[in-house]
């Protein structure tokens, strides 16, 4: 059986790589960067011409109604060119959570505005998979208390998608009384993360699942991730095989020695098989539900370690010249930090998929 982009993934694939290379060059990357808010509305602007934000929103409600392996090939291309812009939770979590377990009043208020690029929801789901001292939601007659960490496309939201203590999802107005927001500061400049703190909150609830819709959350956010990681993994890749072409030592190019073309060979066929496992991961997501949570699993844990090593060793390659800002490369490198550690990092992901095949307790 073949499995690979259809002709439509392609052509989406490629429109979205040319918009990129002339809105969001390295240049504007570096400048958003140096900003407390990072995310570039121009970019954003040129995403809604090709109607990106549509993309999951169910047809019914003025979206595509595409995939999620959709929002996985856009994703990579974003990471491709350190993109800063809003996508992981206002337009791949927020529309899965909204169309799946929203009342029909959120969906109908909320799903159109987002299609149409009119709406921003940013989305904290981190203490579904690990929570830290001091932070944690709690919902108690109506009303959300305490501190919900790294919500992500903070910056410029209308509301937040907040999940508490027992999973369940909540949407809170971002002007809402009671909310704290404040910007964190992360490794990654090329997104935004904040921290909302929640005095007695009043919260309009999604439908009361027992946590299943922050789970398909969970599984939809590490798949993007390991897109995200995967797209900025190539970029590294194609960085270092072309500077090896033209840095020259001892009259001759780098990439002519040995124990170059290795390391940008083990780059290559470390990051190649890679691929497979983040598309096919994307398509269980809507093709096979309940194979989705352990595929997610094993795309986000491989991507993370192997992406690490790609980001190590073409900062290698590069030599000294890989730490400065003048070729930018540390973006990548960051941005691949980053998708490493949110919701779980390898360890702890591959703990996650060890217990739902049964071999460990969950913990």
């Amino acid at each position: 059986m073949d499995f690979g982009l259809s002709q439509d993934q392609q052509i989406l694939r490629d429109a979205v790589a040319r918009c990129l290379a002339d809105t969001s060059p390295l240049e504007h990357v570096r400048e958003c960067a140096g900003r407390d808010n990072p995310l570039s509305d121009t970019i954003f602007g040129a995403l809604h011409d090709l109607a990106v934000p549509a993309m999951l929103v169910p047809e019914e409600h003025g979206g595509l109604g595409m995939t999620l392996l959709d929002a996985a090939v856009v994703a990579e291309q974003l990471a491709y060119a350190v993109t800063p812009a809003p996508f992981l939770a206002s337009v791949v979590l927020a529309p899965i959570a909204l169309s799946e377990a929203g009342t029909n009043k959120q969906k109908c208020q909320w799903l159109p505005k987002i299609a149409r690029g009119e709406a921003r929801i940013g989305v904290a789901i981190s203490a579904t998979v690990q929570a830290r001292d001091g932070a944690g939601v709690q919902f108690a007659e109506g009303k959300l208390s305490g501190t919900a960490l790294f919500c992500l496309d903070f910056e410029g939201a209308d509301a937040y998608l907040v999940a508490d203590a027992g999973g369940r999802l909540h949407l809170v107005p971002a002007l809402a009384s009671g909310l704290k927001a404040t910007r964190l500061t992360t490794i990654d400049r090329t997104r935004s993360v904040g921290e909302l703190s929640f005095a007695a909150v009043e919260t309009d609830p999604l439908a009361d699942d027992g946590g299943t819709a922050s789970a398909r959350l969970r599984d939809a956010g590490r798949v993007i991730l390991a897109a995200d990681s995967l797209g900025a993994g190539q970029a590294m890749i194609e960085k270092a095989v072309d500077y090896a072409g033209q840095r020259e030592q001892f009259g001759r190019p780098i990439g002519s020695f040995q124990a170059v073309k290795h390391m940008c060979a083990e780059m290559a066929a470390r990051h190649e098989p890679c691929r497979a496992l983040v598309w096919y991961a994307a398509h269980v997501f809507d093709a096979l539900p309940e194979d989705a949570s352990l595929a997610a699993c094993h795309a986000k844990s491989l991507t993370g370690d192997v992406h690490r090593f790609v980001a190590r060793t073409a900062t290698e390659v590069h030599g000294g010249m890989g730490f400065t800002d003048l070729l930018g490369l540390h973006y990548w490198f960051k941005r691949i930090g980053f998708d490493r550690q949110v919701l779980g990092g390898p360890e702890a992901v591959r703990a996650e998929a060890a217990a739902l095949q049964g071999w460990t307790r969950a913990a």
